[in-house]
């Protein structure tokens, strides 16, 4: 019996460890961004990393660095139209080195008082593990209003 316990304990605890392949979410992400943005009559650009915006109105206030402190309103919402995460209309202030890639690279597309839509693929949102209510590989949209970059 002690012969057979041994190899069947590596065994199990070789199989605990980290699941080693990632899955890929780039092809179906992208396919879904383009569902959605067809679907809804969207013209959205895409950025060389991936990212898709609008830009609804540009604004003409200062733009923002990827290390700038910005204040900014969002609705965050998946492409079903479930919101997510939302914030009032007087916004929130953070820095934007400190946020998901989407946002960092996103937001400097605006200028103070501009607004549009990111469509972010899950690589630079939260990846194949996702976080609390954003599940893995999820595309994010969010309807965004750069308020100041302070």
């Amino acid at each position: 019996m002690k012969k057979f316990l041994i190899p069947l304990m590596i065994l199990l605890f070789m199989n605990c460890g980290s699941d080693d392949s990632v899955k890929d979410f780039t092809a179906a992400n992208e396919e879904e961004i383009l569902e959605y943005t067809s679907a809804q009559g969207l013209n959205a650009q895409r950025s060389d990393s991936g990212l898709y915006y609008i830009i609804n109105e540009a604004g003409s206030g200062s733009s923002p660095a990827a290390s700038s402190n910005v204040t900014v309103a969002y609705r965050g919402y998946f492409t079903d139209g479930t919101v997510f995460d939302e914030s009032n209309s007087e916004g929130i202030s953070f820095d934007l080195s400190g946020v998901i890639a989407g946002w960092t690279e996103g937001i400097t597309y605006f200028n103070e008082g501009g607004s549009g839509i990111l469509l972010i693929p899950s690589r630079l949102a939260y990846g194949t593990r996702g976080r609390s209510g954003i599940p893995g590989g999820a595309v994010l949209i969010f309807d965004i209003t750069l308020i100041s970059v302070n």
